[in-house]
């Protein structure tokens, strides 16, 4: 049985159990409502095709590498740009498992590469990182 008339079942034993009155009526149909969620919950979510577009190249190593990491395979059609990754998986991975760690992660990456760049540059160039300092427009009065 497909998920779709999984589904669809679901629905016609919804509503026999929200229309009965009888008492072994509604207990029959909550058992069978029951016995089709533990189905469906079997049977996998089909996959999908989402696109992403990560400009940050550091940011897109990671996220190749987290998708090769849960054997998936990241692809590019041809024409599309390089910031362009394709992945094939299902919706509720991508939801609760991927995006998630992938945001998690990035921050950590962020972080690590911020505080490493200004390490350099305070030590290699120049102690003051400081932003520049806004001055009123020249030639007003």
């Amino acid at each position: 049985m497909t998920r779709d008339e999984l589904i669809a079942k679901i629905h016609k034993v919804e509503a026999l159990f929200r229309s009965t009155q009888s008492h072994g009526e509604m207990q029959a149909a909550r058992a069978a409502l029951d016995r089709l969620h533990t189905q469906l919950a079997a049977v996998p979510e089909p996959a999908l095709e989402f696109k992403f577009s990560l400009t940050d190249p550091w940011k897109r190593q990671l996220f190749l590498a987290l998708v090769r990491r849960h054997g998936l395979t990241p692809y590019r059609r041809p024409r599309q740009r390089f910031t362009t990754i394709m992945v094939r998986l299902q919706r509720k991975f991508l939801d609760e498992m991927l995006w998630p760690e992938f945001l998690q992660l990035s921050q950590l990456l962020h972080d690590y590469l911020d505080e490493a760049t200004r390490d350099v540059i305070s030590r290699g160039v120049h102690r003051d990182l400081s932003e520049a300092a806004e001055v009123p427009e020249l030639g007003q009065a």
